[in-house]
């Protein structure tokens, strides 16, 4: 280790940065953050940085000497001249601060990190000065794994210690703490319900002794397929679960990111029947939260559309079991970007509709066909493969030219994806002689014309070329 890691209080205390222009607003506003009282020192201070601290900063243009550096804590020193700035290093070195002279380390007492905030919680990342830029890599990198949240959750703990320290002798408390951060109740900050942890929290400490604490279930869409599509508070939560629930839509590639020894249990449905009833989906979530588990419900897509995320929702918070939704990627948009069709379209299409082709046994879907048969419209089918026949015939009685430009996207989102186009007269026909088999989507509508058929994979054989 080159440097020695050290955290400095500058709460009050005086920072004076020499210099003007974008690099010493960016100090600025790294120190304003912890409280500093912030000087400007130099001529000349360009109009953009005087507007932006006019009335959070102090502005010194006298000549700059020792005297400028006078009771400050810490200078940093932001001119381009090479002599200059080992100048007014030393000037601010016989005044007793600790300097910084951007982008040289060699004239400098300390440097600043890369910096990740979350309030009370602070991680700083640095090379030394040997590559800033891989600093800032590595903070963009941890920032992905940090909730927002994370500063509400370390305030709430530290609102809790003394209560904590006095009902828990010294031995049992750090293992306390260890249940609070990997448990239910931390989950429930972060997903911004703090009143319902502090109800789990004041019942945890009075009661240390009684059975576990009901747990946690989140309702979590993995978007369309792509692991790239996952949310960030998605792979948070699959990397925390103790049980994951999924289904047949959800890719081996985002099973992959879930926390390794996580329980994982199959709910998959097919259209043929379902492998789980949903009332049994329902009572296995609440199950397992009652044994004290944060318990992740996976689904494609998005679970509030036709995911009958709504429907496991109002039954599991029935049984009085906190619960989250966490938004996905839902198919609609994730397979029409993966193939190239905008749903609306500038002077082609005003509106877009997404409607399930499901229905029960043989019947038709119980749908509005004649607005769905609309002009300037783009209709986006759920689970019609199945319906396809059914559903090309009634919007053709019902007004939809014959000619009207179809895709069927199979497998969106994924390297097996799969797009087949047409007329909405030859739908019926598109899917069988495709022989669709995977989970798939029907768009309707003129910007369906602008679908490739590239798949994913051959993207990706592309992009090696090219490399």
């Amino acid at each position: 280790m080159k440097l020695f890691p050290a955290f400095h209080d500058l709460a009050g205390k005086t920072v004076v940065i020499v210099g003007s222009g974008e690099v010493a607003s960016r100090k600025g506003r790294l120190v304003a953050a912890a409280g500093a009282r912030l000087v400007f020192a130099g001529a000349g201070l360009d109009r953009d940085l005087v507007e932006e601290w006019r009335d959070r900063a102090e502005f010194d243009a006298r000549a700059l000497s020792a005297k400028i550096f006078e009771g400050a804590a810490l200078a940093f020193i932001c001119v381009d001249d090479e002599g200059e700035a080992a100048r007014l290093a030393r000037a601010a070195r016989a005044a007793g601060a600790a300097v910084n002279v951007v982008d040289r380390p060699d004239l400098s007492d300390f440097i600043t990190p890369s910096i990740i905030d979350r309030g009370d919680v602070v991680v700083a990342v640095s090379t030394g000065g040997a590559a800033p830029v891989l600093g800032r890599r590595l903070r963009e990198k941890i920032e992905a794994l940090l909730p927002k949240r994370l500063t509400a959750l370390a305030a709430f703990a530290k609102s809790f210690r003394s209560a904590v320290a006095s009902r828990l002798p010294v031995a049992r408390r750090r293992a306390f703490w260890e249940s609070f951060f990997d448990g239910p109740i931390a989950h429930r900050i972060l997903s911004g319900d703090e009143s319902g942890a502090r109800e789990a929290m004041i019942e945890a400490i009075n009661h240390p002794l009684s059975d576990q604490a009901v747990g946690v279930v989140h309702i979590v869409g993995a978007g369309p397929g792509d692991p790239d599509l996952l949310t960030l508070k998605a792979l948070r939560l699959l990397q925390s679960a103790d049980v994951i629930l999924y289904d047949r839509l959800v890719s081996d590639g985002i099973l992959d990111l879930a926390r390794r020894d996580a329980l994982r249990l199959y709910v998959g449905k097919a259209r043929s029947g379902h492998a789980v009833p949903q009332a049994e989906i329902e009572q296995r979530l609440i199950e397992h939260a009652r044994l004290g588990r944060i318990v992740v419900r996976l689904k494609g897509g998005d679970p509030f559309v036709f995911g009958r995320g709504g429907e496991e929702v109002d039954a599991v918070r029935a049984a009085g079991v906190p619960v989250f939704v966490t938004p996905g990627v839902t198919a609609a948009t994730g397979c029409a970007a993966a193939a190239g069709v905008p749903l609306t379209h500038r002077g082609v299409s005003q509106a877009v509709t997404f409607v399930t082709g499901h229905a029960k046994g043989n019947g038709e879907p119980e749908l509005d066909w004649r607005s769905l048969a609309t002009l300037g419209h783009t209709l986006v089918v759920y689970m019609g493969v199945a319906k396809a026949d059914v559903i090309a015939r009634r919007l053709i009685e019902n007004g939809r030219a014959k000619s009207t430009p179809v895709a069927v996207i199979e497998n969106g989102a994924t390297d097996r994806q799969k797009v087949l186009k047409g007329a909405l007269t030859d739908l019926g026909s598109i899917v069988r002689a495709g022989d669709i088999k995977g989970p798939a989507l029907l768009i309707i509508g003129e910007v369906a014309a602008k679908a490739n058929s590239e798949t994913l994979a051959d993207f990706a054989r592309i992009e090696r070329l090219a490399a």
